[in-house]
C-alpha cells in the first residue's frame, strides 16, 4: 500500500491510499493515521479511489481511528470506493459509520458545511 498526505482548507487532510491494504500493509496506515492524530480536531477524508482490496484488518484500523477522533470533536470519511470497497463497506455495516462520498472534494465540501 502506498499513502500520500494533502492538507486542504488548512483544516481538511486527504489521505489517499493506493494498492492493497491487508495484514502486511496496515502498520503503515496505522502509524499514518496515528500522526494524523496528533492534529488538535482531526478531519480526515481517506481518498479510496486507488485502492484495490481492503481486508479486516485495514477496515478495524479504520474504526479504531475514527473512535480517536469523534472523541475529539473531529470525523474521517471515506471518498471514492470502487465497487468492490463499496460492497465490501455495505456489507460489513460500515456504510452507517462512516460518510462515504463519491469523490474527495465532495467529502471536502461537505466538511464546510
Amino acid at each position: 500500500m502506498q499513502a500520500i498526505v494533502t492538507d486542504h482548507c488548512s483544516d481538511v487532510v486527504v489521505l489517499s491510499l493506493r494498492g492493497e491494504l491487508d495484514a502486511d500493509t496496515t502498520n503503515r496506515l496505522h502509524e499514518l493515521l496515528a500522526s494524523l492524530l496528533d492534529r488538535p480536531v482531526p478531519k480526515i477524508v481517506v481518498d479510496l479511489t486507488d485502492l484495490k482490496f481492503c481486508d479486516s484488518v485495514g477496515l478495524s484500523t479504520f474504526i479504531t481511528a475514527k473512535q480517536v477522533i469523534s472523541a475529539r470533536g473531529g470525523w474521517l470519511s471515506f471518498a471514492g470506493p470502487n465497487p468492490f470497497l463499496a460492497g465490501l463497506l455495505e456489507t460489513v455495516g460500515l456504510s452507517r459509520y462512516f460518510a462515504i462520498f463519491p469523490e474527495v472534494d465532495d467529502a471536502i465540501a461537505a466538511a464546510r458545511i
